[in-house]
Order: structure tokens, then sequence, then C-alpha cells
């Protein structure tokens, strides 16, 4: 077991933008970090910046997790490294063409890396940590989870498969005490958006928030004891209205006869 009683932390498409800003700021909370990312160069460069300003252990696993080896790689060592306490499931890939317009085989790849990938890694960790009777998950899904309309349909989808993974999640381990967070940010400003096509530069600027501020808002949602964090969303309200709408609503979807607008 590690020294350190928070324990690592490892995050996952770490070298850049949300994940770099996360492996940042836990390390500042007293984690030890395990980073996972393809680019070793950015990695290594993150890692001696870290370790220079919080003297925390951070190791590195360069791994591409749309490849299956290493993505075992990474299963494994959440199955097996009892030091691990936190796992971040940031890595992914957007899309911002319409259907009609987008590679079938880019869209296999996108949902090899957003839903195949992160399902691996939490079914990876979720029995150690229920074992242990601790941990934290958080899933970093997007506004467009809930909004598939906003962005290419194959990517919201994918986001709200992450939503709906960390909603079945809560309702499963909330009493074995583990933690499930799950993230919803608009748009923010990363490098994801210039490698689907469309730079940050070119939406309003009013809409983009700063990797920076993102993450702190979801870690201060985290702290707050928020399941679903939305770092744009002025009231909570509406997401708690959203939630029990949905669950009422949910409800009422499956009944012995059809409904009465359907019977000729």
């Amino acid at each position: 077991m590690s020294e350190n009683p928070k324990g690592f932390a490892l995050v996952t498409g770490a070298s850049a933008g949300i994940g770099a800003v996360y492996a940042d700021r836990l390390a500042r909370r007293g984690y030890d970090l395990i980073l996972v990312a393809r680019r070793q160069d950015r990695l290594r460069t993150l890692a001696d910046r870290i370790i220079a300003d919080t003297g925390r252990k951070v190791e590195l696993v360069v791994a591409d997790l749309s490849n299956a080896p290493d993505l075992k790689r990474v299963e494994d060592t959440l199955r097996n490294d009892a030091r691990i306490s936190l796992l971040v499931n940031n890595a992914g890939l957007a899309a911002v063409t319409p259907l009609l317009h987008t590679n079938v085989d880019q869209m296999s790849e996108l949902l090899k890396l957003n839903v195949d990938a992160l399902t691996r890694l939490t079914y990876a960790v979720a029995p150690r940590f229920v074992e242990q009777g601790s941990g934290t998950i958080i899933n970093i899904a997007s506004a467009v989870a809930i909004g598939p309309e906003t962005l290419n349909g194959v990517y919201g989808a994918s986001k709200a498969f992450v939503l709906a993974l960390s909603q079945s999640l809560k309702h499963e381990l909330a009493d074995k005490g583990v933690r499930i967070q799950v993230v919803l940010p608009g748009a923010t400003a990363t490098d994801i958006w210039a490698n689907a096509g469309l730079p940050v530069e070119n939406l309003p600027k009013e809409i983009v928030m700063s990797t920076d501020a993102m993450v702190d808002a979801a870690l201060a949602g985290l702290d707050q004891g928020e399941f679903a964090t939305v770092p744009a969303l002025a009231e909570l309200a509406e997401w708690d209205n959203f939630e029990s709408e949905r669950k009422k609503l949910a409800q009422k979807l499956s009944r012995s006869e059809p409904a009465r607008r359907y019977v000729q």
C-alpha cells in the first residue's frame, strides 16, 4: 500500500487539456499520480512540472486506449494496483460534422475510445473499490449527452452512454462506499475541437470555458457531494428537476397494455 493516505489517482488522456489540469489539481490536493496518454514527451514534461511544483510521485503509462493490448495494460493496473483510489475517465475523441459527412470508420474509433475503453476501465477498478469499501470514479461526459442535436450524433450518443452508465453505477454502488461523479462540460478550450476540425477560436467566446475553470468547477462539485456536475449551469435545481422528471417518466414506460392512442 502507498504511504500516502490519499493514494494514487489514475488519469486518462492526461497529456494535455482537461486531463493535464486534473493531474495538476489532484497532485495539489495530495494525490500521487498515474498518468495515461499516448504522447510520452508531453507526459514527461507534465510529470516533471508537477513533481517540481508539488513533490508528489508521478508514474507514467504510455498507452493508446483504442489499442487492445495497451488498454489491457491499463485495465490490469487498475485491477491489481491497490494504491489507486481514484480514476478519472477523461480520454476521448470528439466529432462535429453531421452524420452524412462523417466517415463511419472514424466513428467506430471514437466509440472504441469514448465507450469501450471507458467501460473496460470502469469494470477493471469498480470491483476492487467495492471490495475495499472506498474509491472514486470521475467520468467526463459532455453537455451533448443531453443535447445530442448540438454536434455529431455519434459523439453525442457516446457521451449519453457515459451519463447513463454513471447513473447506473451511482444506483448500484452508492451503498458500497464507492463515489461516482459525472461531469458534463459545455464547450471547453482544448485541442479536441481542432482535432475534430473545428478550432475553438471559431466558437462564440461567451460559450467557451477555460480548462482551468472547468476542472476547478468539477472538483468543487465533487467536494460538494454532487453526482452530476455541469460547470456552466447556474442553478443546480434545474438539474435536480431534470433528473426528477426523468425518473418519473421512467416509471411510466413499461405496462402490460399499449397506450390508448395506439389501440385501434
